[in-house]
């Protein structure tokens, strides 16, 4: 009797003792759900790229040049001021004249003896080799006139803006600074350092934007028109030349601007800035792929153009795929996650 009391106590238990079990299979299957790394997942997609870089730069001018005389003279007069425009050919200075009137006078006296002595020479009362002789005289006078002509009236060699004055009225000029300097600014140009992965993707003659930051929200437009045939082997740049018509003269040389090159466009998947991880200790980027298992993979990626907070992935994503933009430092190549629902 006390057996069977003790086997029917017994099997009154199991069911108590299953749902048990049950609710410890239930606890811990929620348990290991809670546990997963839980992360947010983006669907990416492929769409047309324009492919460009942005350089920074300084405006130059596009010729400078110094004005002064050969020899050390006292300067007689100013005509011009700094910020003046001049064209070419216009006078800016003068110098003093005592030595041009000298070597004038010199000039005007050779100049008449030598045709006195060419039209003896022609009816046969000079030799020829005396004609030589005053012939070469009277060709140094002047050259060494024209030369001094040119050394005592100033003139601009360009057209432009006076940029620089080192002298007043009366100065003796010293030969250690240039009494004017003058760029010409219309046009200016630009020196860019372009990255030598781009050196067969930059064209001469191809069309460049330019913005300054003296002009927010405003464009120029310019064109190539030289590339430098060498690589810099410290920095893996090649230079650009960059011309700039600026013909309202609103680029002034020594201005900062960014000049973006467009080499054309990149049919490519982009993805989300947030979805790019860069390995500790290297250069090399990744991206977590979530797979059809519901795990992640780590894949190495290839990055093209930054648009903003995108990127252009030029390997190592594929179409449709879903990357992870939230979440990456809980989780490793090959776990499996849970994507929260944004």
């Amino acid at each position: 009797m006390k057996l069977n009391v003790k086997f029917w106590a017994v099997l009154s238990l199991l069911p108590l003792l299953a749902a048990c079990a049950g609710g410890q299979k239930k606890a811990q299957a929620a348990q290991e759900k809670d546990a997963l790394p839980v992360v947010v997942v983006r669907q990416v997609s492929s769409r047309d790229v324009v492919q460009q870089e942005t350089y920074t730069t300084t405006v130059e001018a596009n010729a400078k040049n110094n004005i002064a005389p050969q020899t050390a003279m006292r300067i007689k007069s100013i005509r011009v001021e700094v910020g003046d425009f001049v064209k070419k050919g216009q006078v800016v200075a003068t110098m003093d004249a005592i030595s041009l009137d000298q070597a004038k006078l010199q000039y005007k006296n050779d100049s008449t003896e030598y045709f006195r002595l060419k039209g003896l020479y022609e009816v046969g009362g000079l030799s020829k080799s005396d004609l030589d002789a005053i012939e070469l005289s009277y060709k140094v006078r002047k050259k060494n006139y024209e030369n001094m002509l040119e050394n005592t009236v100033l003139r601009s060699p360009i057209t432009g803006v006076i940029s620089a004055r080192n002298y007043d009225v009366g100065d003796m000029y010293s030969m250690g600074q240039p009494i004017y300097t003058v760029q010409e600014i219309t046009p200016v140009k630009l020196l860019v350092a372009v990255s030598e992965r781009d050196y067969t993707r930059v064209k001469k003659g191809g069309s460049v934007r330019i913005s300054a930051d003296a002009f927010p929200g405003v464009e120029f437009s310019g064109n190539i028109t030289r590339l430098y045939p060498t690589i810099d082997p410290t920095t893996h740049t090649f230079l650009v030349e960059v011309q700039v018509p600026n013909n309202y003269r609103s680029l002034r040389p020594g201005m900062f601007a960014r000049v973006t090159l467009v080499f054309g466009v990149n049919h490519s998947v982009v993805v989300p800035d947030l979805a790019v991880v860069r390995q500790q200790g290297a250069g090399d980027r990744y991206v977590y792929v979530l797979e059809d298992d519901g795990t992640v993979s780590f894949r190495h990626v290839t990055l093209g153009v930054r648009m903003g907070d995108e990127y252009e992935i030029l390997e190592g994503v594929k179409d449709g795929e879903k990357v992870v933009v939230e979440g990456q430092l809980r989780i490793k190549d090959g776990v499996k996650v849970e994507v929260k629902n944004q």
